[in-house]
């Protein structure tokens, strides 16, 4: 019954060690990460740099967010929808998760810098910092625009990806960050407007906060029109072809489509329901690259 007891508990230390990294988030970013590396070249990568480059890209993603927990610790205890996180709930202490988080940011630097290189170690570094200090620490509970200069952290995981294919920033690389750079407002805007309440209470300057709903909701719109915009340019540059050309534009009319009912015509459950397209509309949309990439180049390994 003792050893029993003690599994059980080592089972839900583990499980709040592994929520402290937001696995779904880290998914996300990987998966944006994993496309770079697989766009960087005609054919598929060297396996064994793509692998440790998404380990290590992965690795310091998980460390941030785990930095993220321990930094928002007050006001996550605040807030309905993170008051059981496990350091906000005092499962994992702040020491505990701290240090959890540097052995994470140590082990997937020296790993990507030992066994990918040293552009994509420091870029992937500056990263976590980007959205562990920057943002977290300062730009959150500074501006209404927080989300907006802080999402370049959050947009950097394509650019990591093609440099540690090829060990160089190119202008497609470029390409992919603006894209997750100009879909994160319109993205966390619909969930903020969702827990808006929540925000005022811990008095965090989010936008529709300090400038309204309905002003956020007009943002919002506009935002969704210059993602489109965006979305174009690898079509454009020549970089993709005409899979991603329908397939993108069927994807940000759809998220257009969220913004006008959610502007026009929304219910409870629209800003959420955006809020989830959204994640969606990532996905498919790189996943998309990447059968347009291949769809024009055999994939056969690189010698």
């Amino acid at each position: 019954m003792i050893a029993i007891t003690r599994s059980r508990a080592g089972i839900n230390r583990a499980r709040d060690y592994l929520e402290l990294t937001k696995p779904k988030v880290v998914a996300l970013l990987v998966l944006t990460a994993w496309v770079g590396m697989m766009l960087a070249v005609p054919r598929l990568p060297d396996l064994t740099t793509l692998m440790a480059a998404t380990l290590g890209i992965g690795l310091l993603s998980a460390a941030a967010a785990a930095i993220n927990h321990v930094v928002d610790k007050r006001i996550d205890a605040q807030m309905a929808r993170t008051y059981s996180r496990p350091v906000a709930k005092g499962r994992v202490s702040a020491a505990e998760a701290t240090g959890f988080a540097f052995s994470l940011a140590l082990v997937g630097f020296v790993l990507l810098y030992v066994a990918v290189n040293a552009l994509t170690a420091w870029l992937t570094l500056a990263s976590l910092f980007g959205y562990a200090v920057v943002y977290t620490m300062f730009l959150k509970r500074a501006t209404p625009q927080n989300i907006v200069i802080g999402g370049l952290a959050g947009a950097m995981p394509p650019l990591l990806g093609w440099t540690a294919i090829t060990g160089e920033i190119h202008s497609h690389a470029l390409l992919l960050v603006m894209i997750i750079f100009a879909w994160t407002p319109p993205h966390f805007w619909a969930l903020a407007i969702h827990r808006r309440d929540d925000y005022a209470k811990v008095n965090m300057p989010m936008l529709p906060v300090t400038h309204g709903i309905e002003f956020t909701k007009s943002v919002i719109c506009l935002y969704t029109v210059l993602l489109f915009i965006v979305c174009l340019m690898p079509y454009l540059v020549g970089m993709s072809g005409a899979i991603y050309l329908v397939g993108s534009a069927v994807l940000n009319l759809r998220f257009m489509q969220y913004a006008w009912k959610l502007k026009f015509n929304a219910d409870a459950s629209t800003a959420m329901a955006t809020f989830k397209f959204s994640i969606v509309h990532l996905m498919v949309l790189f996943l998309l690259l990447l059968v347009d990439h291949y769809f024009k180049v055999s994939p056969i390994y690189v010698s």
